[in-house]
C-alpha cells in the first residue's frame, strides 16, 4: 500500500465537489431563457419542487469566503434587489405550466438575515403566491450570528422560519483574524438561544479546516465547543483556495495556510469529536444527529447531495432565485447572472434572468446516478446503475480501466461490478468521482484541491 504522502501527490489533485452533474463550470449559454420556459412550463399543478432564494450581500467580507457576495453598509441596494426579486419570482410563477408544491425553500448568500424584517416577509409572500405550500414545508436559512439580533430572530419565525444554518467556522481568535471574521463562542451560543426560544429548533452549525494559521488543536477545541451547543446538524468544510476565482482571497497567505497532510489530520480531528459525541457521518463532511431527517436518509441509502450540499431533499425540481442562483430540473440546469446589473437589466426587460446552463442527455443522466452514489454511500454498483438507465456495461470500458489503478493502491475496491472505497480512504471520493466524468477533459476550469 502507497503512505499517505505517496496517496495525495497521486490522488490528491484538483477536482470538482460534484454538487451537481455536469458541473457548473460546463454550463454553457446555448441554454436560454426560452429554454428555461420551455422546461418551467411542463411542471404542472401538485409537482413537488424546492426553491433557493439567493440574497448577494453582507456587511463585511470574509476572506475565505467562496460565495457571490458582496460588501455593503448602505441598505439602499439590497432594497433595489429585493424589488427585482420579487419580480423574477412574479416573472417564474407566471411561466408554469400549474402551480407546483413549494417542499422546501433555503435562503443563501451572502447573509440573508442582512434583510429587514419587512423585506423577508415580502419575498416569503411572493413566494407564496407563486407556489402552494406544502404543509409541512421546511423553510431554512443561513445566518451570521454577528448580524442577528432578538428582534429579527422573532420576524424570522414569523416568516416561517424551520432551520437556521449559521456560519461558525473556527472559535480560535488567531484563525479568525487570519480570515477577517471575529466571532466568540458567547454571540454564537447567544444566537443558538435566541432561535429556540422563537421556537426555530432545527439548528445547523458549519465549521472549516484548512484555514490559514489553523492547527489540529484548534480544529478539535472548535468541534468540542460546538457539540456543546448540540446542533442537529453540523458540516465541516475543507476550505478551497481559489484565489484566481475569488480576488479577496489573495488576502491570506499561501504561506500560512496547512499542508495537505495537516487537512487531513484536521478534518480526522473532527469527525472524532462528532462521531465520539453521538453524531452519524454523513458522506464526505456532514455529521447529523441520529433522529436527523439526513442521518435517517444516510442509514436508508436515499441520501442525496445538491448545491447546498448533503440533503433529505427528495425533489427532482429546484428553482433558483436571485443573482447567480441555480436551477435543476429534469430537463438540465440554469444560472441566473451574477452581476447585479445584469441580473437588473435582464427583469427589467421582463425576461427570466438566465445567463447560461445545460441540458441533460441519456449518459448525463448515468454518470450523474454513479456519482452521486459514490459522494453520498461511497459505494455504487455499476452494473445495476448501468441496468437501470438501459445502457451496457461496455460503455464504462475506459472508466474500468481507470478504477483498476484505484484497486491497486487499495483506494477502493471492486467486487461484482460493485465500487467501495474504504472508509480510511474516503477523502479521495471526488478524485474516484471524477473517473465518471465526462466533462473534465474537454474543460479548463480549475477545481479545489481534493485534500
Amino acid at each position: 500500500m502507497l503512505s499517505q504522502a505517496k496517496l495525495i501527490r497521486k490522488y490528491g489533485g484538483n477536482a470538482p465537489r460534484y454538487t451537481s452533474y455536469p458541473t457548473a463550470p460546463h454550463f454553457n449559454e446555448a441554454i436560454s431563457e426560452d429554454s428555461y420556459r420551455a422546461w418551467l412550463g411542463e411542471i404542472q399543478a401538485g409537482d413537488g419542487a424546492s426553491l433557493y432564494v439567493h440574497v448577494p450581500y453582507c456587511r463585511q467580507l470574509c476572506w475565505y469566503c467562496g460565495c457571490n457576495t458582496r460588501a455593503t453598509q448602505s441598505y439602499s441596494p439590497i432594497a433595489e434587489y429585493v424589488k427585482f426579486l420579487k419580480e423574477e419570482i412574479s416573472l417564474t410563477g407566471k411561466a408554469f405550466g400549474g402551480k407546483p408544491i413549494a417542499q422546501r425553500v433555503h435562503w443563501g448568500g451572502g447573509t440573508p438575515t442582512i434583510l429587514s424584517g419587512h423585506d423577508m416577509l415580502k419575498i416569503m409572500q411572493q413566494l407564496r403566491e407563486g407556489f402552494d405550500f406544502s404543509k409541512n414545508a421546511e423553510i431554512a436559512i443561513e445566518i451570521d450570528p454577528r448580524t442577528l439580533t432578538e428582534s429579527k430572530t422573532v420576524l424570522l419565525a414569523e416568516s416561517g422560519i424551520t432551520r437556521a444554518s449559521l456560519g461558525v467556522q473556527e472559535f480560535s481568535s488567531r484563525v479568525q483574524d487570519a480570515i477577517n471574521r471575529r466571532q466568540s463562542y458567547a454571540l454564537v451560543a447567544k444566537t443558538v438561544g435566541m432561535l429556540r426560544k422563537v421556537g426555530i429548533q432545527a439548528i445547523s452549525f458549519d465549521l472549516m479546516y484548512g484555514l490559514p494559521l489553523q492547527t489540529v488543536a484548534d480544529v478539535t477545541n472548535s468541534a468540542s465547543l460546538a457539540v456543546e451547543l448540540r446542533p442537529n446538524r453540523i458540516a465541516v468544510f475543507g476550505y478551497a483556495h481559489v484565489p484566481w476565482m475569488k480576488a479577496h482571497q489573495q488576502l491570506i497567505d499561501d504561506a500560512e495556510l496547512p499542508s495537505e497532510t495537516e487537512r487531513l489530520n484536521q478534518a480526522a480531528a473532527a469527525a472524532r469529536v462528532f462521531e465520539d459525541a453521538g453524531y452519524i457521518r454523513i458522506g464526505l463532511d456532514h455529521f447529523a444527529l441520529p433522529d436527523d431527517p439526513l442521518a435517517i436518509q444516510s442509514q436508508s441509502g436515499e441520501l442525496r447531495r445538491n448545491f447546498q450540499g448533503y440533503t433529505d431533499d427528495q425533489s427532482d425540481i429546484l428553482i433558483g432565485f436571485g443573482a447567480s442562483a441555480i436551477g435543476s430540473l429534469p430537463q438540465g440546469y440554469v444560472q441566473n447572472h451574477s452581476d447585479i446589473r445584469e441580473y437588473f437589466a435582464s427583469i427589467d426587460k421582463r425576461t427570466l434572468p438566465i445567463a447560461r446552463g445545460i441540458e441533460i442527455n441519456d449518459q448525463d443522466l448515468l454518470r450523474r446516478d454513479l456519482i452521486e452514489r459514490l459522494m453520498c454511500d461511497f459505494s455504487t454498483d455499476i452494473k445495476a446503475v448501468c441496468d437501470r438507465h438501459d445502457t451496457p456495461l461496455s460503455v464504462l470500458e475506459e472508466e474500468y480501466s481507470k478504477l483498476e489503478n484505484f484497486a491497486r493502491d487499495g483506494v477502493i475496491t471492486i467486487e461484482n461490478d460493485v465500487v467501495t472505497i474504504p472508509t480510511e480512504y474516503r477523502q479521495y471520493v471526488r478524485s474516484v468521482c471524477a473517473v465518471f466524468d465526462s466533462y473534465l477533459k474537454a474543460g479548463k476550469a480549475r477545481h479545489s484541491k481534493v485534500v
